[in-house]
């Protein structure tokens, strides 16, 4: 007799979702419209308050939805291998410091390079800078990039969308997809850009932007299987974010 495994989604959610492509198509679309709607907003208005608390929300979304035996499968447990951790962190890093190189390589020092752009979409940063509220600035910057987006999209992307398109189409295409759908979505943050004319399309950069982004988030596929847990994507992603608040505040600003 074979013992039953307990369901993955809390009992009042059990009727209409499950791990399975509808219910990750219908994630994607509901918190892809959200965040893209309010990064956009945040563009004109340089407000991204309301963007953060989406990544709680998408971070405690595994928390409401699902019961232990689905945050497991999901990658919410103990990490089995610090090396895999470690090495996800750095991986990380070296991704976003490689789309850094090739973005001024490619596209210089204006508008078109996204750290450049997205330097510019920093609030509360004086210019000039003294070393000390440099460093203090680039602190709060750096917790706050290491945190919430971390913490929130791998829980979402790596973690729950990936766990619901296993089962029909497998390990690999799922992280394909995931990745895709993950790098798809910071078009908000830079190829549809905001300038004092209007909105604008930049076809070349947004290639690249969505490119690198896309092999990115196999990066931090990586790191979660590396170290069996979705703490290793987590990390992976605070390596990139940690990388590029950096290069901001002592390359760019």
């Amino acid at each position: 007799m074979h013992e039953l495994t307990p369901p993955p989604f809390r009992p009042l959610f059990q009727s209409w979702l499950s791990f399975g492509v509808g219910t990750g198509l219908i994630l994607l679309a509901l918190f892809s419209a959200a965040r893209f709607a309010l990064v956009m907003q945040a563009n004109v208005t340089n407000n991204y308050g309301p963007v953060s608390v989406l990544f709680v929300v998408m971070a405690i979304a595994p928390l409401i939805l699902l019961t232990g035996e689905g945050r497991r499968r999901i990658g919410m447990v103990r990490p089995t291998s610090l090396g895999g951790v470690a090495a996800g962190f750095c991986l990380g890093a070296l991704a976003c410091a490689a789309m850094v190189v090739t973005a001024g390589l490619l596209f210089g020092s204006g508008d078109d390079n996204a750290f450049i752009y997205i330097a510019g979409t920093y609030s509360g940063v004086p210019s000039p800078m003294d070393d000390r509220t440099r460093l203090i600035l680039f602190a709060v910057f750096a917790l706050i990039g290491m945190t919430f987006s971390p913490i929130g999209e791998e829980l979402f992307y790596r973690g729950l969308v990936h766990q619901t398109l296993t089962g029909r189409v497998g390990e690999g295409r799922a992280s394909l997809f995931e990745a895709g759908a993950f790098a798809l979505v910071h078009l908000a943050h830079f190829g549809l850009i905001w300038r004092t004319a209007g909105w604008t399309f930049l076809v070349g950069p947004a290639i690249w932007w969505v490119a690198g982004l896309f092999v990115t988030g196999l990066v931090f596929s990586w790191a979660r299987r590396a170290s069996g847990s979705i703490v290793g994507a987590i990390l992976s992603h605070a390596g990139f974010n940690l990388t590029m608040t950096a290069w901001i505040f002592y390359g760019v600003l």
